[in-house]
């Protein structure tokens, strides 16, 4: 199965407004046909048409999906079909055209740029193809195929943290393949937190109650500015042996907290998963690369992976990483992206400011 034919959206579903003052730490919900109602009995036509766009137009691959607001179906071979809840607030149309427009790095109707706290609110309303990328490798992984580097991304009795999660659907993954503990975590701003946001919804949702073998946990962090002020952070310093971070590189204003995040809380021989697509440019996450080796932290291995295409086997399709493409522009690139893995440097001299 591709990629991208795991994924179709769900009817709509009837929305019930979250709390504004909701926190992270409040009892989770109970989720009934009162506050979760069925199905309408057909699909919106946008909503089909958008499944089929990767095959329509298979040089213009989705670098995310969804709206705001939306669940969307997830066929993982090796777990079945999860139901994937899209972040929203309250106040967002269904439509998510803005959304959208700050996904693909526009600016706005009048000219200017893009803020930044709109974007990184608005940057959670999507499941991205980085996030399907990491949640495939680990099903296959834990299935058993995958060739010589499935063991990359095996994470049965790893302690798992997921960074700017969103949807979470690789913490998902993650938990149901195996992981001791998972922490999933995004910006305090984000409207993925709280006791009625997607990621509550999808861990308790997608993850049977039966499965005590994973300790799950849902924590905002903002990052690299609280790690020596919040408890939690002090407290799980070095803990983590995997690291996800999926399409998390868009703001270059960000790169060295990020790093500073992944080296805090990376065990010292742990691994960080790197997952970009190029939707705001090549060059962003270039920078990003150059920000962490910096900053004390290496480059294990790096490829691109071909988004639409596979290889007879089932494989991917893969070229040589490059920080620069001369020629390449949106419609060429969308179906790319950068799949890396960063280890602590083993150069002692690197930088850790």
């Amino acid at each position: 199965m591709g990629l991208h034919a795991r994924l179709r959206p769900l009817p709509r579903r009837v929305t019930v407004p979250a709390p504004s003052t909701a926190q992270s730490t409040a009892p989770p919900p109970v989720f009934t046909s009162d506050n979760y109602p069925p199905d309408e009995d057909e699909e919106d036509a946008e909503d089909v048409f958008t499944s089929f766009l990767p095959h329509l137009f298979p040089d213009d691959a989705p670098q995310f999906h969804g709206d705001p607001g939306q669940h969307l179906l997830y066929s993982s071979p090796r777990y079945g079909e999860l139901d994937i809840m899209v972040p929203s607030y309250p106040s967002q149309s269904a439509s998510g055209e803005r959304s959208k427009e700050v996904a693909e790095g526009l600016p706005r109707s009048d000219g200017q740029k893009n803020e930044v706290e709109e974007g990184r609110k608005l940057f959670a309303h999507f499941l991205w193809s980085a996030a399907m990328v990491v949640a495939e490798g680990l099903e296959m992984a834990d299935s058993g195929i995958g060739g010589d580097e499935a063991h990359i991304w095996k994470v049965q009795g790893e302690k798992v943290l997921e960074l700017g999660a969103g949807a979470g659907l690789p913490s998902i993954i993650a938990a149901l393949a195996g992981a001791s503990t998972v922490t999933v975590t995004d910006h305090p701003s984000s409207p993925a937190l709280g006791p009625s946001g997607a990621i509550t919804f999808n861990v308790k949702y997608n993850i049977p109650q039966t499965n005590a073998t994973c300790a799950i946990d849902i924590r905002p962090h903002e990052w690299g500015t609280t790690l020596t002020s919040d408890p939690w952070a002090l407290s799980s310093k070095g803990e983590y042996t995997r690291i996800i971070a999926a399409d998390c590189y868009w703001m270059s204003s960000q790169h060295e907290n990020l790093a500073r995040t992944m080296k805090w809380f990376l065990a010292p021989t742990g691994k960080v998963w790197v997952v970009a697509g190029f939707h705001t440019g090549r060059p962003i996450v270039a920078g990003f690369f150059e920000t962490a080796v910096k900053m004390g932290l290496e480059i294990e291995s790096i490829y691109e992976r071909d988004l639409n295409s596979s290889v007879e086997d089932g494989g991917e399709v893969r070229r040589e990483w490059v920080s620069e493409k001369d020629g390449e522009g949106p419609e060429n690139r969308r179906r790319w992206c950068v799949i890396a893995v960063l280890r602590h440097a083993s150069d002692t001299s690197s930088t850790s400011a």
